[in-house]
Protein backbone atom coordinates (compact mmCIF):
# COMPACT_ATOMS: atom_id res chain seq x y z
CA UNK A 1 0.00 0.00 0.00
CA UNK A 2 1.35 3.78 -0.82
CA UNK A 3 0.15 6.73 0.97
CA UNK A 4 -0.58 8.81 -2.29
CA UNK A 5 -0.32 12.76 -3.05
CA UNK A 6 -3.88 14.80 -2.09
CA UNK A 7 -4.90 17.42 -4.73
CA UNK A 8 -5.53 20.94 -2.83
CA UNK A 9 -7.40 23.36 -4.32
CA UNK A 10 -7.18 25.09 -7.01
CA UNK A 11 -5.89 21.89 -8.87
CA UNK A 12 -8.17 21.88 -12.12
CA UNK A 13 -8.19 18.45 -11.62
CA UNK A 14 -10.47 18.51 -8.88
CA UNK A 15 -12.92 19.74 -11.43
CA UNK A 16 -13.09 16.73 -13.60
CA UNK A 17 -15.99 14.21 -13.48
CA UNK A 18 -15.05 10.87 -13.20
CA UNK A 19 -15.67 7.75 -15.39
CA UNK A 20 -17.29 4.53 -14.21
CA UNK A 21 -14.89 1.61 -13.62
CA UNK A 22 -15.08 -1.41 -16.23
CA UNK A 23 -14.03 -3.58 -13.95
CA UNK A 24 -12.84 -4.33 -10.15
CA UNK A 25 -9.35 -5.88 -11.30
CA UNK A 26 -6.41 -5.69 -9.27
CA UNK A 27 -4.97 -2.68 -10.25
CA UNK A 28 -8.34 -0.90 -8.73
CA UNK A 29 -7.99 -3.00 -6.00
CA UNK A 30 -4.75 -1.54 -5.74
CA UNK A 31 -6.00 2.11 -6.12
CA UNK A 32 -8.43 1.15 -3.39
CA UNK A 33 -5.90 -0.15 -0.62
CA UNK A 34 -3.75 3.12 -1.28
CA UNK A 35 -6.63 5.36 -0.91
CA UNK A 36 -7.62 3.87 2.43
CA UNK A 37 -4.32 4.32 3.38
CA UNK A 38 -3.94 7.82 2.08
CA UNK A 39 -7.18 8.58 4.00
CA UNK A 40 -5.62 7.49 7.38
CA UNK A 41 -2.65 8.94 6.50
CA UNK A 42 -4.00 11.96 6.33
CA UNK A 43 -6.71 11.67 9.52
CA UNK A 44 -9.91 11.80 6.73
CA UNK A 45 -12.99 10.03 7.07
CA UNK A 46 -13.79 9.84 3.15
CA UNK A 47 -11.23 10.34 0.03
CA UNK A 48 -12.34 10.05 -4.17
CA UNK A 49 -10.12 9.10 -6.57
CA UNK A 50 -10.22 12.06 -8.04
CA UNK A 51 -8.52 14.02 -5.34
CA UNK A 52 -5.66 12.00 -6.44
CA UNK A 53 -6.04 12.64 -9.71
CA UNK A 54 -7.55 9.90 -10.70
CA UNK A 55 -10.87 10.16 -12.72
CA UNK A 56 -12.21 6.93 -12.08
CA UNK A 57 -15.81 6.17 -9.78
CA UNK A 58 -14.04 5.25 -7.14
CA UNK A 59 -14.41 6.64 -3.20
CA UNK A 60 -13.19 5.20 0.22
CA UNK A 61 -14.74 6.21 3.70
CA UNK A 62 -14.80 5.40 7.42
CA UNK A 63 -16.87 7.18 9.62
CA UNK A 64 -15.85 4.32 12.60
CA UNK A 65 -13.90 4.91 15.69
CA UNK A 66 -10.29 3.85 16.03
CA UNK A 67 -11.73 1.23 18.07
CA UNK A 68 -13.99 0.00 15.37
CA UNK A 69 -13.31 0.96 12.32
CA UNK A 70 -16.14 1.31 9.63
CA UNK A 71 -14.26 0.78 5.97
CA UNK A 72 -16.21 0.98 3.30
CA UNK A 73 -15.05 1.05 -0.35
CA UNK A 74 -18.01 2.22 -3.28
CA UNK A 75 -16.85 2.08 -6.96
CA UNK A 76 -19.33 3.41 -9.85
CA UNK A 77 -21.88 4.07 -6.85
CA UNK A 78 -25.51 6.10 -6.94
CA UNK A 79 -27.82 7.27 -4.62
CA UNK A 80 -31.21 5.76 -5.03
CA UNK A 81 -32.25 7.57 -1.89
CA UNK A 82 -32.70 10.44 -0.14
CA UNK A 83 -34.61 11.23 3.08
CA UNK A 84 -34.44 14.31 5.48
CA UNK A 85 -32.35 16.90 5.55
CA UNK A 86 -29.32 17.97 8.13
CA UNK A 87 -26.69 20.72 8.17
CA UNK A 88 -23.18 19.48 8.64
CA UNK A 89 -19.93 21.37 9.11
CA UNK A 90 -17.93 19.97 6.45
CA UNK A 91 -13.90 19.98 6.01
CA UNK A 92 -12.18 18.32 3.01
CA UNK A 93 -8.67 17.11 2.89
CA UNK A 94 -8.40 19.07 -1.05
CA UNK A 95 -9.38 22.13 1.06
CA UNK A 96 -7.29 22.04 4.42
CA UNK A 97 -7.74 23.92 7.14
CA UNK A 98 -11.67 25.37 6.50
CA UNK A 99 -14.80 24.26 7.17
CA UNK A 100 -18.45 25.72 6.64
CA UNK A 101 -21.76 23.90 7.38
CA UNK A 102 -23.26 22.36 4.46
CA UNK A 103 -27.07 21.02 3.71
CA UNK A 104 -27.12 17.36 3.15
CA UNK A 105 -29.76 14.60 3.01
CA UNK A 106 -30.11 13.04 6.20
CA UNK A 107 -30.25 9.70 5.23
CA UNK A 108 -29.49 7.83 1.93
CA UNK A 109 -29.20 4.66 0.18
CA UNK A 110 -26.42 3.98 -2.35
CA UNK A 111 -26.33 0.95 -4.87
CA UNK A 112 -22.46 0.33 -5.52
CA UNK A 113 -20.06 -2.37 -6.25
CA UNK A 114 -17.19 -3.18 -2.82
CA UNK A 115 -14.25 -3.29 -3.25
CA UNK A 116 -14.28 -7.24 -4.58
CA UNK A 117 -16.47 -6.08 -7.34
CA UNK A 118 -19.80 -7.36 -5.49
CA UNK A 119 -22.96 -5.87 -5.61
CA UNK A 120 -23.85 -3.78 -2.56
CA UNK A 121 -26.82 -1.60 -1.29
CA UNK A 122 -25.95 0.58 1.61
CA UNK A 123 -28.53 2.68 4.13
CA UNK A 124 -26.64 5.36 5.67
CA UNK A 125 -27.39 8.16 7.95
CA UNK A 126 -25.54 10.99 10.27
CA UNK A 127 -21.45 11.27 9.26
CA UNK A 128 -21.06 7.93 7.38
CA UNK A 129 -24.50 9.90 4.71
CA UNK A 130 -22.51 13.04 4.56
CA UNK A 131 -19.44 11.63 3.72
CA UNK A 132 -21.03 9.44 1.06
CA UNK A 133 -22.61 12.50 -0.37
CA UNK A 134 -19.37 15.03 -0.27
CA UNK A 135 -17.26 12.38 -1.46
CA UNK A 136 -19.86 11.39 -4.47
CA UNK A 137 -19.92 15.36 -5.23
CA UNK A 138 -16.40 14.75 -6.18
CA UNK A 139 -16.59 11.83 -8.34
CA UNK A 140 -19.06 15.06 -10.54
CA UNK A 141 -16.35 17.56 -10.40
CA UNK A 142 -17.43 19.08 -7.25
CA UNK A 143 -16.26 20.43 -4.14
CA UNK A 144 -18.40 20.99 -0.57
CA UNK A 145 -17.73 25.03 -1.06
CA UNK A 146 -20.15 24.48 -4.37
CA UNK A 147 -22.77 23.97 -2.48
CA UNK A 148 -22.63 27.29 -0.33
CA UNK A 149 -24.32 30.49 -1.11
CA UNK A 150 -21.89 32.77 -3.27
CA UNK A 151 -20.91 34.87 -0.60
CA UNK A 152 -20.83 31.62 1.77
CA UNK A 153 -18.28 30.33 -0.96
CA UNK A 154 -15.78 33.08 -1.81
CA UNK A 155 -15.67 34.01 2.36
CA UNK A 156 -15.13 29.85 2.78
CA UNK A 157 -12.30 30.20 -0.45
CA UNK A 158 -10.74 33.54 1.24
CA UNK A 159 -9.88 31.94 4.76
CA UNK A 160 -8.57 28.94 2.34
CA UNK A 161 -6.11 31.27 0.73
CA UNK A 162 -5.14 32.74 4.07
CA UNK A 163 -4.83 29.54 6.07
CA UNK A 164 -2.57 27.91 3.12
CA UNK A 165 -0.49 31.02 2.99
CA UNK A 166 0.30 31.02 6.53
CA UNK A 167 1.18 27.06 6.51
CA UNK A 168 3.69 27.83 3.47
CA UNK A 169 5.05 31.18 5.96
CA UNK A 170 5.37 28.78 8.46
CA UNK A 171 7.27 25.51 6.26
CA UNK A 172 9.77 28.07 5.65
CA UNK A 173 13.01 28.35 7.25
CA UNK A 174 13.58 30.44 10.02
CA UNK A 175 15.52 34.37 8.80
CA UNK A 176 18.33 34.55 10.13
CA UNK A 177 18.54 37.50 12.56
CA UNK A 178 20.79 40.29 11.14
CA UNK A 179 24.26 40.75 12.70
CA UNK A 180 24.10 43.23 16.09
CA UNK A 181 24.53 46.69 15.54
CA UNK A 182 23.70 45.97 11.65
CA UNK A 183 21.03 45.92 9.29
Amino acid sequence: MTVRTVLTWPDRRLLQSAEPVEAVDDPIKTLVADMFETMYDQSGCGLAATQLGIPLQVVVLDCGTDAEPEPLALINARIVERDGEVVWNEGCLSLPGITADVERAQTVVVEALDAEGREIRVRAGGLAAVCIQHELDHLDGRLYVDRLGKLERLAALSDYDKARAAAAEASRPAREAAPEGGR
